[in-house]
């Protein structure tokens, strides 16, 4: 079993570190990381310089270091690397899985690319690579791995056991042995146990099992992340059209998916429109940020020829200014409240979900409950403020029940329909309700005030 050294970087640590790449101190730096998981190693490089981090790769194992920079976030990934020799970078992707090393070619252009291939040294890792680019990078083919342990449903015991010697120096992780025919379509699956317990001559077509679930090359990485997910399954093998199985996807995998996938999502619904994060340049931060700003600033002044088309009536009662905020945060609150339930719906579907009018009821009742406590509340506030005048405590408590259904149903029908038309339901969550919801509960509020006041 393999022992992992308990890392705890500290300061004194994080200086004779830096100490130590100064003096050129390579046993100190070798004999440091012996035994440590490579994931803490890659978050000490974020704390040292570009310098410091490209000395202390080059120091290290080559194995090792490959393995720590497939640890590294996307980008520092992309900086670190560009940062070695073209020989140096096609060295340490041929080091690591095909999928990592196709996710790592991704991150450069085309004509980067094709540089660093031209430097690999290894053909079968070259080919292996060079076809999983052929996927796109969200699908089931563009996160397999090439590195599997596949038997022929011909073989027996004694010839499988062999191969899987062989075939296992370039598999870090055995879950199964994945079971092909002749023309290596495939057949089914076997369980190291079962070849274990089996004597030398049966043959692996007496002892597999036929039921194997796979995921096409073409299928979303979010269904395969739900297949998984659902069956429980630590790794899944992948076929083409054909029935030919091209590799497999292990949970560590469907891990990164989730949380990219997570990521988005959270940026989506804080109105970001494009994966960034804060090592991108000024300009495409900028690009990504401002979309939403500018909707929300679009919102904003519409809101604001909304009150001043009501100047009149507020110059008759001021006191109706004194609301407007209570009407615009309660409805925001709200329409972000139900598009959270409906996006975390989404992502986790089910056959047996509710249909869309059981649906709208439910959310109608919650929201009419919500909607009269919050009304009587805010009645009872204001005839205590404004001495026992009720129709002005009318206004605003019908305005707020009535801007807390309407911001139910946008919340919910909102995220339903971005979903339908293929976008991201997550935007919903964002400026996009807010935005919407503060010009409906600007118009609902003047609307009452009008008709109940005479303004």
């Amino acid at each position: 079993m393999e022992i992992i050294k308990q890392f705890e970087l500290s300061k004194e640590y994080l200086e004779s570190l830096q100490q130590a790449i100064e003096s050129q101190d390579l046993n100190f730096i070798q004999e440091s990381f012996d035994g440590v998981n490579v994931a803490d190693i890659a978050a000490l490089l974020d704390e040292l310089s570009m310098e410091e981090s490209i000395f202390v790769l080059r120091v290290l194992d080559a194995q090792l270091a490959a393995d720590i920079i497939i640890e590294l976030e996307a980008t520092t990934q992309h900086r670190v690397l560009k940062e070695l020799e073209v020989q140096e970078m096609a060295n340490l992707i041929e080091l690591m899985d095909s999928d990592d090393g196709a996710d790592i070619l991704n991150l450069f252009l085309e004509r980067e690319r094709e540089d660093i291939i031209s430097h690999f040294q290894d053909k079968v890792k070259s080919d292996q690579i060079l076809e999983l680019l052929r996927y796109d990078e969200d699908t089931a083919g563009g996160i397999m791995a090439k590195e599997y342990i596949r038997a022929n449903k011909n073989w027996n015991v004694v010839q499988t056991i062999n191969e899987i010697r062989r075939q296992a120096e370039n598999v870090s992780k055995i879950y199964s042995i994945f079971v092909v025919n002749n023309r290596q379509q495939l057949m089914g699956i076997v369980s190291l146990k079962r070849i274990v317990l089996a004597s030398e001559e049966t043959k692996i077509e007496d002892i597999y099992e036929e039921e194997v679930i796979s995921v096409p090359t073409h299928m979303d990485q979010e269904e395969v992340a739900e297949i998984m997910r659902k069956y429980d399954l630590e790794s899944v093998p992948v076929i083409n059209a054909k029935n030919k199985l091209v590799g497999r996807i292990t949970v560590d995998d469907i891990l990164d998916v989730i949380r990219e996938e997570a990521e988005e999502d959270i940026q989506a619904m804080t109105g970001i429109s494009d994966t960034v994060d804060e090592y991108d340049s000024v300009i495409k931060l900028t690009k990504a940020r401002l979309p939403w700003l500018l909707i929300g600033i679009c919102g904003g002044l519409l809101g604001a020829g909304f009150i001043g088309f009501f100047e009149e009536g507020l110059s008759k009662v001021t006191a109706l200014a004194f609301f407007i905020p209570l009407i615009t945060a309660t409805g925001g609150n709200v329409g972000i409240q139900s598009s959270s339930l409906v996006v975390q719906s989404l992502a986790n579907k089910s056959i047996f979900d509710d249909s869309l009018a059981k649906r709208f009821i439910k959310v109608l009742l919650v929201a009419m409950l919500n909607g009269l406590i919050l009304a009587t509340f805010v009645f009872a506030v204001v005839v205590l403020i404004y001495d026992n005048e009720v129709a002005f405590a009318l206004v605003v408590s019908i305005a707020l029940f009535s801007v807390v259904l309407l911001s139910s149903f946008m919340g919910t029908i909102t995220p339903i329909v971005l979903d339908k038309f293929g976008v991201n339901p997550a935007l919903a969550s964002g400026p996009f309700i807010t935005t919407a919801n503060d010009l409906i509960g600007l118009a609902v509020y003047f609307f009452v005030a009008m008709s109940l006041l005479h303004i």
